[in-house]
């Protein structure tokens, strides 16, 4: 029977997530709005963001934190253009976003020395073939495949080449081994719910030695530049941005970052994502015609909850008529407002994916899975 419970909050998307618990647009009155990112009062605001998130993160001192345009892929890309080069690179691809970046450097940057370290949707590569004297390039949370990236062991610290780490899924919900780790980025818009556009930079001393030793032979567009006249810029890492920043989305980023802080920080925000895929794993446990897309528990994500479905009936299908299934499930759970946006992302095998972030209660998630089922059997009875 349909359930009578709903979640609290229907917004179980994975970017933009959902806002924290309480949240209302009062939190924006103090916005600066009309007024110049510029002006010391805003720029005030820029650098209370990379200052808090520096305490949150347990950045170290002397890593440089910027606030850059266009989410956690400009941030990204800003790095891969400004920093790859001189090295070969090792690649790591183990979902969409990864290949993404295994493109950029192969087909854009066109670089002679890439290897490219694979594995399919679900799993994690070898990671013990990654040369420690050549950059390194990867995701931490595989956002579209639910995989992450268990620990930094497997990264050398007595490495002569860079790690570009996007842990754009996994900043403020999992530890990152920063001294393993030379620039690492992630957007506003995950964890913390904040809203999309802006996106956060870190790098270690070691990329700035790069950054200053190193000139691309490649064009660098203004959004990209960090270096002038053989200085690097610092106002960058003190709040003076590139772009016009939004102040309105900078107030709530604020707003995010201090209920962070309200809840114990960072160990608290890690509790609240784990219980979250603690719900999940639950019901799997427990529900025949579901399971996990990430196979071993180990490397299982607890923000990006990627799941497939493995009815024999369902499993069967084409791949065209297993997406359609899965749209027809998760609409009949958008028109009862009880989840939105919980399809598998567009690239990824066919499922569901459910965000686990420190901002969605477990309660909801409680609240979430009779529903699931609810709509699993209403669409298999479609078939008959």
């Amino acid at each position: 029977m349909q359930p009578t419970t709903r979640p609290a909050n229907p917004c179980f998307g994975s970017g933009p997530t959902a806002k924290r618990p309480g949240w209302s647009a009062a939190v924006l009155q103090r916005a600066l709005v009309g007024r110049s990112h510029r002006a010391d009062v805003a720029k005030a605001r820029l650098r209370e963001i990379i200052d808090r998130s520096r305490a949150i993160l347990g950045i170290p001192p002397d890593y440089r934190i910027a606030i850059v345009p266009a989410s956690d892929t400009g941030a990204f890309e800003m790095a891969m253009w400004s920093l790859l080069g001189p090295a070969g690179v090792d690649a790591i691809a183990f979902e969409s976003f990864g290949e993404g970046w295994v493109s950029d450097a192969t087909d854009q940057l066109r670089l002679a020395d890439v290897r490219v370290h694979r594995a399919p949707y679900g799993e994690l590569p070898d990671l013990s073939r990654i040369d420690p004297a050549r950059d390194t390039v990867f995701t931490w949370n595989g956002t579209t495949s639910g995989v992450v990236v268990p620990d930094g062991r497997w990264i050398r610290d007595d490495r002569t080449g860079l790690t570009l780490c996007d842990a754009t899924s996994a900043a403020f919900a999992m530890e990152l081994p920063w001294p393993k780790l030379d620039v690492v980025t992630w957007s506003w818009q995950k964890v913390l719910g904040g809203e999309a556009q802006h996106g956060m930079l870190v790098l270690s001393p070691r990329a700035v030695e790069r950054l200053l030793a190193w000139t691309p032979p490649w064009p660098l567009p203004k959004l990209f530049r960090m270096v002038a006249g053989g200085r690097l810029l610092e106002g960058l890492f003190v709040g003076e941005t590139i772009n016009t920043p939004s102040l309105l989305a900078v107030e709530d980023a604020l707003d995010g970052l201090r209920w962070a802080e309200s809840l114990g920080g960072l160990p608290a925000l890690i509790a609240r994502s784990r219980a979250n895929l603690a719900v999940i794993a639950h019901w799997v446990a427990r529900t025949p015609w579901v399971a996990f897309l990430a196979r071993d528990s180990a490397s299982r994500s607890s923000t990006s909850i990627c799941l497939r479905i493995v009815d024999p009936a369902i499993a069967a299908l084409p791949a065209a008529g297993q997406w359609a299934f899965v749209k027809r499930l998760t609409a009949r759970l958008d028109q009862e407002q009880v989840a939105y946006d919980i399809a598998a992302y567009r690239d990824a095998p066919p499922g569901l994916r459910i965000w686990g972030g420190a901002t969605v209660e477990a309660s909801d998630l409680e609240a979430l899975v009779p529903w699931l089922d609810w709509a699993y059997a209403e669409t298999r009875a479609d078939l008959a």
